[in-house]
């Protein structure tokens, strides 16, 4: 499964729709789909000129898939995110091909300072959530 958080960056994902068909309004963007799902994704305003909210997302894809209700696109989202989050937390490794994978790296404790107090606190060893970018996203992102 393919899934674009920053549609802006992400030319490579499959491109389908009529032949001749440019989207919906006249844009110049083809549809970009998915199982069931269809995106389009705004040629002005990119995620690098102001960023997208989760809301936003599922507000875009709710305007672009007027078949399917706003609760249920933003169920769709929230289980998206619930699931790797769940992976995440189990240790397990959540990758989506030409985008990236996520996964958890393990920091040691460590000897950390209050900086109110100057106090040396013993801090705990910790998983924390990292993100390497894919190939596809990587040279997209380098113009190449």
């Amino acid at each position: 499964m393919k899934v674009a958080f920053c549609p802006a960056d992400l030319e490579a994902l499959p491109q389908v729709g009529r032949p001749g068909h440019t989207g919906a309004r006249g844009s110049s963007v083809p549809i970009v789909a998915y199982p069931n799902i269809a995106y389009q994704w705004p040629v002005a305003g990119s995620c690098r000129e102001s960023g997208m909210t989760k809301s936003e997302l599922i507000q875009r894809i709710a305007e672009l898939n007027p078949h399917l209700y706003h609760r249920d696109v933003a169920r769709i989202v929230n289980t998206i995110f619930e699931e790797i989050s769940a992976a995440l937390e189990r240790g397990d490794r959540v990758e989506l091909r030409g985008f990236g994978a996520f996964s958890t790296k393990q920091r040691d404790a460590r000897a950390g300072r209050n900086p109110r107090t100057g106090d040396t606190v013993q801090v705990e060893a910790k998983a924390v959530p990292y993100f390497k970018t894919g190939k596809q996203l990587r040279e997209r992102l380098n113009g190449g």
